[in-house]
């Protein structure tokens, strides 16, 4: 269960600063925060960015997502030191294969020791009832002009609805990678936000040497009216274009400003296959940047999938879970920790290729 901050980064990379195209058919969590904070800017007619699940026996259903997480107990007056659990769930009617319109919506609180509390509830029909802690008395002319393929929260927050807006900044913290056609992120527009964010250059240059010995740096020129990026290695004469460096390095490179924002804003980062093209060596010194009190001061966290069995060991068994397909290519998601007779001293990564935890491939 995440816990969401209050705080979020500037500017996203992946969600705030791409044209809306460009956000197309990205991941549930990444589409969720994408749906809370901009859904508004639709067309009346517009379909949501995402895919109907494919399963023969669901795609005929509605297209249904929820998160469960923690943040502030209280959505009307920010507060720190006391949480509460939350649920938000979304349904879309599918039209043609694709999801549009809202089913329903809604926004439920478990507080510590308390009752379940209704913060909204909303229909096909766009019918909303509400609870206290919501506040939405006085906005009901603005309720009844909610689009149908909108979201209610992302609507309201336009009105600078409080708990609205709260709950929009909360969405904000979570950065994704996670697309159908990762080619929606050339490595151009990469190089341009460098370009654009000295800060983030810097940074990236204080790591880039001890990721990939022999590299001093990174340096963006203006070539045609377009930047470029340059690497400068130990012992070459001359500078060597992007196109030209290891695909690791063009990992790092595209990947760091994700994790970066999201340990300056207390968010979570989602990164699909972490370790490709990035050395095993690298993916421990990664996770201990969000293990470190001081760097990671927020409390971020980093939820990735990787094929690199070798870092389970350096993992507890809270930290992992696996995932399996099923004949019917449906993927189950079950946790080490629920696995019974489940030791903290055993060795993970020799278990797991072992077969003793499953979620390994069947060859042949």
């Amino acid at each position: 269960m995440p816990a969401l901050k209050s705080a979020c980064p500037k500017s996203s990379l992946y969600l705030a600063r791409m044209p809306p195209e460009s956000r197309l058919y990205c991941g549930p969590l990444a589409f969720l925060s994408w749906f809370v904070q901009h859904s508004f800017q639709l067309a009346p007619d517009g379909f949501q960015p995402c895919e109907c699940f494919n399963d023969r026996e669901a795609v005929h259903l509605p297209t249904r997502l929820a998160i469960h997480f923690t943040g502030p107990a209280s959505l009307i007056h920010e507060c720190h030191g006391e949480c509460a659990k939350y649920v938000y769930e979304v349904g879309f009617r599918n039209e043609n294969g694709k999801p549009k319109a809202v089913a329903s919506e809604s926004l439920r609180q478990w507080p510590i020791g308390g009752k379940t509390l209704r913060f909204f509830e909303r229909d096909a029909q766009g019918n909303v009832r509400f609870g206290k802690g919501f506040g939405l008395p006085g906005y009901r002319q603005v309720i009844s002009k909610v689009r149908a393929n909108a979201s209610l929260i992302s609507t309201m927050a336009q009105f600078d609805h409080g708990p609205s807006l709260l709950f929009q900044r909360l969405a904000a913290s979570i950065v994704s990678n996670i697309l159908v056609d990762k080619t929606d992120f050339p490595e151009g527009n990469i190089v341009r936000y460098y370009a654009e964010n000295p800060a983030m250059l810097e940074a990236l240059n204080r790591e880039i040497e001890r990721v990939d010995l022999g590299i001093k740096g990174m340096s963006i020129d203006s070539i045609n009216g377009g930047p470029v990026a340059r690497f400068e290695h130990e012992g070459l004469a001359n500078p060597m274009p992007m196109q030209l460096e290891s695909h690791g390095t063009r990992q790092f490179v595209r990947v760091f400003p994700l994790l970066i924002q999201t340990i300056a804003a207390g968010g979570i980062a989602v990164i699909d296959e972490l370790d490709l093209s990035i050395h095993p060596a690298v993916l421990p010194e990664i996770l201990r940047w969000f293990y470190d009190p001081v760097r990671n001061h927020r409390d971020a966290q980093i939820w990735m999938s990787c094929h690199n069995a070798s870092l389970l060991d350096d993992l507890v068994k809270e930290e992992i879970y696996f995932c399996e397909k099923d004949s019917g290519g449906r993927t189950r998601v079950y946790a080490l920790q629920d696995i019974q007779s489940v030791r903290r001293n055993d060795n993970y990564y020799q278990k797991y290729l072992g077969g003793v935890y499953g979620a390994v491939p069947q060859l042949g």
